[in-house]
Parts: C-alpha cells; structure tokens; sequence
C-alpha cells in the first residue's frame, strides 16, 4: 500500500518491497535509468522528467526500434515502471511543479553535470534545506569533487580512464572496451545500492515526512571512474600486490590457467579449471595423465607461470572433438564449461527461459514488447512488472492532476507556454 496521506500511484498499484518510496527521476541515457529502473521494479513509484518534444537521448538512438512501435529499443530497456511527465526545468514555472513534486518524494536521482541543476533551484544544497528527508542521488562521470568534477563522462571515455581496456584484448592487440556500457551501468546499480543504504539510515534514525522537522536525507555521490575502479577486483589487487601493471591476456585468465577460450573440432568452448584437484580429474579423464607428473603443470601456481605450456599441450586435445562432446563429458565430471553463445543463442538457452528473463509487456502503442527481466528473485516480494515503458510524456496530465489538482485549463495553460 502507498505512505499515508498520499494519493494512489498512477496505473496499477507496485506491490514490492519499495511500495509507498516515491522518486523523482531526473536522469537520461544509461547509468541513471539503470538505477532507477531498479527501484521501479522493487516498488518504488517513478515519476521521469522528461524534455518537452524530445525527451530522454535515448529515445533517438535508433535503429532499432521496436517492432510494431516507434520506440527504441535503447530506451525500452531501461525505462519500464516509470511514469514519464514532460516538463522544462528551465522556465520558473516548471520549476515551481517540480518543487511540488519533489515536495512529496523520497529519492531524487539525477545525472546532470556537477552543479548544472543549482541554477533552476534543484541542487542538493537547495533541496536538502527545504526537504530534509530528501534522498538525492548524483551520478556523474568523476564525481562531485576533485579536478575531474567538472568534466563529461562517456562509458568508453571511463572504461578507457579506469584501466579495464588495458586489460582486455588479445595481448599483441590493441587495447579493447568491453562490448556493453558496464561503466555506466556499474554506476547504476553501485548508486541503487547507496540509495537502499540511505533509506535504510533514514528508517533506523526515525524521521517522519517530509515536511516534519526530523532530518534523515543525505547526497549520494556517484562518480563512474569511481565505481569503475572499484570493481577493477582481482586484477586492480594484482597491481596493488606487485606495482607491476597486468598484461591483457585476451581470454585468459590472470590467476587461474586452464582457465580460457580453446578452439574444438566444430567451433569454441570455454574450458575452466578452477584448481588443481578439477584439473587432475580432468587430466585423468582425457588420458593427459603425463601431465600431473611433470612440475610445470602440477599446481596452479606452476601452470599460470606456463600458460602458453598449458595452451600449446591443451590445444591440440581439445580440437579432437566438437563443442557438444566436450561439454556433455565435461559437465558429467563437474568441470566447468561452457558454449560461447551468439545472443540467439542466449535467448533460446532453457536455463534462461526457465529463469524467465524475457518479459512480455503491454506496451500503450498497442503492441507487445519484450524487455529483459530484473534478474532479482526474491521469494516473497518479487520484482513488479506494472507499467511498460512509457511513451514521451504519457502520464504528464494524470501525475499533474492526481498530485498537484491542475485541471484542464491549467494544463492546457502550460502546455501553450512549452512548460509541460
């Protein structure tokens, strides 16, 4: 059920866990509606600002679109569970609206350029003296401090800055970004995840509404070269551990061997060794017996030391046979593999389909959409699938009037003057 004394949810009710949080989104592109979409999907009920006549970037970054549609499918994929109002914050008025929107918000979440969004009165600084509950939520490219701040940030720009295109790529190659923006949607989930910490901060501490005199609201402060160094893991504590910068090794892995891509007899597998106890198994499975005898190849340490051994010994044996035997065995043993799917592939993958990761949704243009499901099972308040993304600005008039009581000759006023 929605937080006392406000007005229902336009469409249907949310029925998860962040029922009754309401955010105000004022993101575009990737690494905000990714986190956003997020809190959609728990419950949380999402009103999109959105460009009068233009609206978010994403939806021009077409071909393609979706069939039956006008949509792209860029923008599809990230903005479902929102309620999309136009409205430019760059006129007083639509100001005032947001401010009264806001007024009865939890979260704001924005992805503006450091200090860009002071200037209409929507700062952190500004709204935290006026809403102190307010949880606000900045994603940017480096953050709100430091000699970046000030700079744009791009998912090739950040992966290319933070190091991981250093990594990645065959090691005579050239340096390559990985083939999904997971910059921006790293950033994304890291400030889904701030924002569940602060809710929960604000909930220990016991505030009351917004308009009460408790406080209880905080900035998150998301930097994507931040988050992107973050989850550098195991090769960023490499370099920590030996100030020496990791070599890209294409498909292999930088502490674990056989742990890589090999060629077989009708295409690719994915074979992964994970210790030396799999790899004795797999070694006596195969009749490669006259491995475990010699030193290079009978620990970890000593195989990862001669990978190109390793490659040059394994190569040869696993060409013998085509992808699908390799794989039957192998599984039967419990060592780890795996085909190396083209997307085709991975949307007819039973396991896939049994996890249910394509969803239908009704979309308003009339046809059936399909998106990508939120890959969070949760027992008892699963993920809630209530509205389909929205066309540009389809619930301005009804967020309006629910929530503000604008009625139609005030509605019709702003929209004469380009407000909404």
């Amino acid at each position: 059920m929605t937080a006392p004394g406000r007005p229902q949810p336009t469409g249907p009710e949310p029925t998860g866990p962040l029922r009754g949080i309401r955010v105000f989104d004022l993101t575009r592109v990737l690494a905000g509606p990714t986190c956003v979409q997020m809190l959609a999907d728990l419950g949380a009920d999402v009103i999109k600002i959105e460009r009068p006549g233009a609206g978010d970037d994403t939806r021009g970054f077409a071909p393609p679109t979706v069939p039956g549609t006008e949509e792209s499918a860029y923008f599809v994929g990230v903005n479902r569970n929102k309620q999309s109002v136009t409205l430019d914050i760059s006129q007083p008025e639509g100001q005032d609206i947001a401010l009264r929107l806001i007024a009865d918000c939890d979260i704001l979440v924005e992805n503006f350029k450091v200090g860009a969004l002071a200037k209409y009165g929507l700062g952190y600084q500004q709204l935290h003296a006026r809403f102190p509950r307010l949880i606000y939520c900045s994603i940017t490219g480096f953050g709100q401090t430091g000699p970046y701040a000030p700079r744009p940030g791009y998912d090739s720009l950040i992966q290319a800055m933070g190091g991981v295109m250093s990594l990645t790529g065959e090691p005579d190659g050239l340096p390559q970004k990985v083939g999904v923006p997971v910059a921006d949607l790293f950033a994304g989930l890291y400030g889904c995840i701030g924002i569940l910490a602060a809710l929960r901060h604000r909930d220990l501490t016991g505030q009351g509404g917004n308009t009460g005199s408790n406080t209880g609201g905080q900035q998150i402060d998301i930097g994507m070269l931040d988050t992107h160094v973050a989850w550098l893991a195991n090769q960023g504590m490499n370099y920590l551990a030996t100030g020496e910068n990791p070599a890209r090794l294409g498909n292999q892995h930088p502490n674990i061997a056989p742990y890589q891509v090999f060629p077989t007899e009708d295409g690719h597998i994915v074979l992964s060794v994970a210790n030396d106890p799999t790899f004795k198994r797999f070694c006596e499975a195969f009749n490669l017996t006259n491995m475990l005898g010699d030193p290079r190849f009978v620990t970890n340490a000593a195989r990862v030391g001669n990978r190109q051994l390793v490659t040059d010994a394994l190569t040869p044996v696993m060409r013998q046979h085509p992808t699908h035997w390799w794989i039957e065995r192998l599984e039967a043993l419990k060592i780890g593999c795996g085909p190396i799917n083209k997307l085709s592939e991975v949307f007819e993958d039973p396991q896939v389909i049994a996890r249910e990761m394509v969803l239908p949704m009704a979309h308003s243009s009339g046809q059936t959409v399909k998106v990508i499901a939120n890959p969070i099972k949760l027992s008892e308040t699963p993920a809630d699938y209530r509205i389909a993304p929205p066309l540009l600005g389809e619930h301005t008039d009804a967020v309006l009037s629910e929530r503000l009581g604008l009625d139609a000759a005030a509605l019709a006023a702003l929209r004469e003057k380009n407000v909404i």
